[in-house]
């Protein structure tokens, strides 16, 4: 069995999640996006905002990834520039 590496490159500080993503997302779709975006795979972004994304791992500015759940609700992720939260929500 081969290990998988993780890419993981910054902390997510303290995890919250908005009622409407709880209430909206199911809850394992939220979770793997959770660690998708923790190993630096920001989903659905744009081109330029993931170079921004990229960029901000150096420089420690804010991190965005964008994910759409399995019942087609889309959904974001952003972890603040100072590490301290990483909050999942509706981008509503």
């Amino acid at each position: 069995m081969t290990a998988v590496q993780s890419k993981r490159t910054f902390s997510l500080g303290k995890l919250s999640m908005t009622q409407g993503v709880m209430n909206g997302v199911p809850a394992l779709d939220a979770w793997l996006a959770v660690m998708r975006h923790a190993d630096c795979d920001w989903g659905e972004v744009c081109e330029e905002d993931w170079e921004l994304n990229d960029s901000a791992l150096k420089d420690d500015g804010r991190l965005l990834s964008i994910y759409e759940s399995s019942n087609a609700n889309r959904f974001w992720i952003i972890t603040e520039w100072d590490r301290s939260v990483t909050t999942v929500l509706l981008p509503e």
